[in-house]
């Protein structure tokens, strides 16, 4: 019988061919990961419509059995005051990834012995038990922007007998004192990736990260610094993460946004078939976002039982800076009718957006890297990064 602390999640992780190398492998079967599940955990749930997370203890049974397994696990909501109706939270701040995700952003780092990693995002310390256990707590700094999961982790890992550099503060910031690092290793996702990353890494250090334009969820993104302190490299896999506090996306509506009624709109008629918003490839997913930034995009289908509107629908565009637009879908084709306000035309810009995408050979993700300048510009390129795809 194998008695190792983190057998059950090496097991889980070994079985999808997740964990590869051997050298983690030894470290996740050495760190037992029920030790930073705290009491309290939060699970999606619906009630009374809408989308919430509600509070389950760590002894429930399917709680217990998730802990050892490949999930990740909400263990905080709302910045620790659960903001929803009974309890409930709204949006998620903290937790424990999943340990596939875990394993590929280490893995992806490629971090020898001796290396020194800055960790952006504590959280409950399982991934910074990780690298201590690896590489030693001594060559390791750790940032978390909130001093209560701060000081849990810190407890947590003394007693596992890990002692890290835990500092609380902003992990866009740069860490005086304590630089430069060999490689940074973030678990919240950036839009923008900040600058003080790079500033701290050596040239030929690499800088693994969830990374979004902030239309579609984050992606592993893996950075290698160069001399001259811009970093390039390339998107991997799916990496759904919380993001930088200051880069959160709101929770609100587009009600909240878009006034049809409000003096300023214009009326026209667009090509462009508005539905390319919802269009699920990975790469113009991030191609639009990198290059309309800010957009939200809401459709609306027409209502069953309206027999003159099937396939219809309504596609509402804005950029929680006073810039919306819509446009009317229907199955007849162009052109649509639109309506937009603000000093933005935001259907211009998505149709501008595609054009590129095409003109590139519609790249799916697999194709797209990201460069990163020491100011913190940020390219979106397709091959190589002298393939930058721009308006």
């Amino acid at each position: 019988m194998n008695t190792a602390p983190g057998a059950q999640v090496a097991r889980a992780l070994t079985a999808k061919g997740e964990l590869l190398d051997p050298a983690w492998h030894r470290t996740v079967l050495a760190v037992p990961r029920e030790a930073f599940v705290p009491e309290t955990v939060w699970v999606r749930t619906h009630r009374e419509g809408l989308t919430v997370f509600a509070p389950y203890p760590r002894t429930d049974a399917d709680v217990s059995r998730w802990i050892h397994q490949d999930y990740a696990l909400m263990t905080q909501v709302d910045d620790g005051e659960p903001a929803g109706p009974d309890g409930t939270g709204i949006v998620p701040t903290s937790s424990i990834s999943q340990p596939s995700l875990v394993v590929a952003m280490l893995q992806a780092l490629d971090a020898d012995d001796g290396d020194r990693i800055l960790e952006i995002g504590t959280g409950p310390g399982y991934n910074l038990a990780l690298l201590c256990e690896r590489f030693g707590g001594d060559r390791i700094v750790s940032v978390e922007v909130d001093t209560g999961v701060a000081e849990q982790a810190r407890r947590t890992l003394a007693e596992l007998g890990y002692k890290p550099t835990i500092i609380t503060g902003d992990g866009a910031a740069e860490v005086p004192d304590h630089g430069p690092f060999d490689h940074v290793l973030a678990t919240v996702a950036a839009k923008d990736v900040p600058p003080a990353w790079l500033e701290q890494v050596r040239p030929g250090g690499r800088i693994v990260a969830p990374w979004g334009p902030g239309f579609t969820s984050a992606a592993l993104l893996r950075l290698v610094v160069g001399e001259d302190g811009a970093a390039h490299g390339r998107l991997l896999r799916d990496a759904a993460f919380m993001w930088l506090r200051d880069q959160r996306r709101a929770v609100d509506s587009w009600r909240d946004h878009i006034d049809e009624a409000t003096s300023g709109t214009t009326s026209g008629e667009a090509a462009l078939n508005p539905r390319v918003v919802s269009d699920p490839d990975p790469g113009w997913g991030v191609v639009l976002g990198h290059l309309v930034p800010g957009l939200v995009a809401h459709v609306a289908e027409a209502a069953e039982g309206l027999l003159d509107a099937v396939g219809e629908a309504t596609v509402r565009l804005y950029d929680r800076a006073g810039s919306w637009a819509l446009a009317e879908y229907t199955p007849a084709g162009p052109p649509y009718e639109t309506l937009c306000c603000g000093p933005r035309d935001l259907w211009q810009e998505v149709a501008a957006a595609r054009a590129v995408w095409e003109r590139a050979g519609r790249p799916g993700r697999d194709r797209l890297g990201v460069t990163v300048h020491p100011d913190g510009r940020q390219e979106v390129w397709a091959d190589t990064p002298e393939n930058a795809l721009t308006v």
